[in-house]
């Protein structure tokens, strides 16, 4: 897949011949099932490469921008979603920075200045209710008038088809919130996951048996899931390894800042300043405080028994 970091940067050609484009946009945050309905189709709709299937996302978010107390955090860091677009088979990415004098764009510039005259756009597959240009005016009938004027074909996402799948960002947002990862991992259509690097901690769990990695997130705005322990696993030189992982405050120690510790189960290898994904897939238990580190040690060696238990299954 070609990745391309601005419109402008945008070409694609066979010798001097400029292949036309077979196109979609959005922000795709997650990159889920209802997403990939709309994204299959252009990759079908290429004829055997005759045209080149084309992704126009954004960062930042657009919410980011045009709402100063916007808080959203996103299912998925710039590198999640490149490796998610390219497992559908889309040819070409182009991330562009969103900004404010983008936004300020009307319909027929979007139209004209990009979509023909940067992408020479064959057709533009979008749901039904795509809304676009300045304060988002213009609609699908818009984009077909603009169509016929320029030449180019819209394929309408139907409301019954995107009902089908009845996902969205948000719902999988709420379900992340509220620990549910049996629902957010079945609308994205795979586990989610979180991916830092380990860094040095309090090491308290070294002393009771249960040694963790501490990750640290580069991405300030990656939606971390509730506070709670969770079953995970990550696959590390090659092997799947499994574990437990607990997000929270370690109240048991007084702890102050929210922290992501994973101890992962027969497994002894110095993981410092490595990078790590660790998919989450079970939420156990919320995060409690415990009378004594000796009943926190307790209630770990019942967590990993119950994560034993789920793996064997």
């Amino acid at each position: 897949m070609k990745i391309f970091h601005s419109i402008n940067d945008f070409h694609v050609a066979v010798g001097n011949t400029i292949k036309k484009t077979i196109l979609t946009l959005g922000t795709f945050d997650g990159v889920h099932f209802g997403h990939r309905k709309i994204l299959e189709k252009v990759t079908q709709n290429t004829e055997k490469d005759k045209y080149e299937s084309l992704v126009l996302t954004f960062f930042p978010h657009p919410r980011m921008v045009l709402q100063e107390d916007s808080d959203i955090k996103l299912l998925n860091t710039i590198d999640e979603k490149i490796a998610l677009l390219e497992q559908i088979g889309i040819q070409n990415l182009v991330i562009h920075p969103f900004d404010e004098n983008f936004s300020k764009l009307t319909a027929e510039e979007f139209v004209k200045n990009i979509l023909v005259d940067k992408f020479h756009i064959h057709k533009i597959i979008i749901g039904h209710d795509h809304r676009f240009g300045r304060n988002r005016t213009a609609n699908i009938d818009d984009l077909k008038a603009f169509g016929k004027q320029y030449e180019f074909e819209v394929e309408e996402i139907s409301a019954q088809e995107i009902k089908e799948v009845s996902v969205s960002s948000t719902k999988i947002r709420h379900a992340l919130m509220e620990g549910d990862m049996a629902l957010a991992n079945e609308y994205l259509g795979y586990d989610y996951s979180l991916t830092g690097t380990v860094t040095k901690g309090k090491q308290l769990g070294r002393t009771i048996g249960f040694p963790t990695a501490n990750i640290k997130l580069a991405e300030s705005f990656k939606l971390i899931p509730k506070n709670g322990v969770y079953i995970v696993k990550s696959i590390i030189d090659s092997k799947t390894v499994f574990g437990m992982m607990n997000i929270g405050f370690n109240p048991t120690v007084d702890g102050k800042v929210q922290t992501i510790e994973v101890n992962y189960f027969d497994f002894n290898k110095d993981l410092y300043d490595q990078k790590i994904t660790v998919f989450i897939l079970k939420r156990i238990r919320d995060e409690e405080k415990f009378a004594s580190v000796d009943h926190l040690k307790t209630q770990l060696e019942k967590d990993k028994n119950t994560a034993l238990a789920y793996f064997q299954k």
